[in-house]
């Protein structure tokens, strides 16, 4: 039986659980691949802090290069964009194939990352990226490679998912909610990657570029958080049949891809809308499979690690068995075009809160009248004895330029009291 030897880099929360569940299954791997995966060396600038995981003494180092020489598989688990960049190109550079969980790297870097690979005839395997633990990645280079992939949305930041979650089921405000995860350990003490949406965007511009055979980046991305979702938004959104939740929504129209991440009115029977607290879930459609769904945890020691962990054992059989790049990053640019964001078409709720006079519905409408945007339901809750109340929008398709030239006339009419709530629909 083939030995491959595996090095760690980066001994935190997943590369402990990498750590332990390479120790711990080392039996079950061999005899289901045939391949001896060997553990021999991890690396942090931290060896002494017990990770809950016990390895021999002389496997620990604090020196990356020693994981370099030794290993034939590097697992980069350290995150961020500088060190992991480094350490990842020397690794690859040095006849070595990597395995990563590093979003934020790919989704900058991907493109030059994958040319070293190619380059020096290695692999580099990154299903822990995306969805923590869900074979997303898997899923879109093999299972569905005989389809062209024409959208994809995904739940994809568990912390998001749990806020709104929370606040929907137990009308809970955001701060009350985002105190509560940090204190469960959910959500970071300084929780901006996540609540603003980047982690999102990551991983969005990850399968993105899965799809469609281009590395994109980020800068296309259009990105937009949670942290202006009121109880309000999500009481109106459930009258209307709705929730929200933060997407990641990567489209292929006219020979143009979509990539985009913000919260967005789902209908609450589509399978997306009822995935629930810290779980993930991707929806990829294409050609021929039509709609697929993927659920699970996104993110935790274990589910990741089961996902890292799978990409070694992937890379293991293909060393053993000569054939690095049996699987790689298709670069074939199949839309290389980006939509602009104010090209882009969607529905629309709008919210607005103004003045409970007369004629001011009609000026309203007449303004997105005006910019070509059709109006498909509109509401005004009933109230008793305020001067201001509430009056509620859902559009027909329309163009984003269209709808944000609208809303600047509309909050410039003297009747309208505050700020629009414009939220996105999509109608899976």
């Amino acid at each position: 039986m083939k030995t491959v030897k595996i090095g760690i880099v980066g001994f935190g929360t997943v590369g402990a659980g990498a750590a332990a569940t390479l120790l711990a299954n080392h039996d079950v791997i061999a005899k289901r691949t045939g391949v001896n995966v060997e553990l021999v060396r991890i690396a942090d600038l931290d060896i002494t802090t017990d990770r809950g995981v016990t390895v021999p003494a002389d496997m620990l180092t604090t020196n990356a290069d020693d994981v370099i020489r030794e290993a034939d598989i590097v697992v980069e688990l350290v995150g961020g964009t500088t060190f992991a960049k480094t350490l990842i190109l020397k690794a690859l550079n040095a006849g070595k194939s990597v395995v990563t969980a590093n979003k934020a790297l790919l989704a900058k870097y991907g493109e030059e990352l994958f040319a070293a690979a190619a380059a020096n005839g290695v692999d580099l395997y990154y299903e822990a990226s995306v969805g923590g633990g869900i074979p997303v990645i898997k899923a879109l280079q093999e299972g569905l490679v005989a389809n062209r992939i024409q959208r994809i949305y995904g739940i994809l930041n568990g912390t998001c998912n749990y806020i709104l979650t929370r606040m929907e089921r137990e009308g809970a405000d955001f701060a009350d909610v985002l105190a509560d995860a940090q204190r469960l350990g959910y959500a970071e003490a300084e929780p901006s990657l996540d609540i603003d949406g980047f982690d999102t965007a990551h991983k969005a511009s990850i399968l993105a570029s899965l799809a469609f055979g281009r590395w994109y980046g980020m800068d296309p991305v259009s990105v937009e958080g949670i942290r202006n979702i009121s109880l309000t938004d999500l009481r109106y959104a459930d009258e209307l049949g709705y929730r929200i939740k933060l997407l990641g929504i990567i489209k292929a129209i006219n020979g143009s891809v979509e990539i985009r991440v913000h919260p967005t009115l789902v209908p609450k029977n589509a399978l997306l809308a009822n995935i629930s607290d810290v779980f993930n879930g991707v929806m990829v459609e294409g050609d021929m499979v039509g709609q697929t769904l993927f659920y699970g945890r996104g993110a935790g020691r274990n589910a990741t690690a089961s996902a890292v962990v799978a990409d070694i054992t992937d890379v293991a059989v293909n060393i053993a068995n000569g054939c690095p790049r049996r699987v790689t990053f298709r670069e074939n640019a199949q839309i290389t075009a980006v939509t602009a964001p104010g090209d882009v078409q969607s529905r629309y709720y709008i919210r607005l809160q103004v003045k409970d006079t007369p004629g001011v519905m009609a000026a309203v409408t007449n303004v997105l009248a005006g910019e070509n945007i059709s109006i498909s339901s509109l509401i005004q809750p009933e109230t008793t004895g305020n001067d201001v109340v509430p009056l509620v929008i859902l559009t027909h398709s329309a163009g984003e330029a269209q709808l944000r030239a609208a809303i600047k006339n509309i909050e410039a009419l003297p009747a309208v009291c505050e700020q629009a709530r414009i939220f996105r629909i999509e109608d899976l």
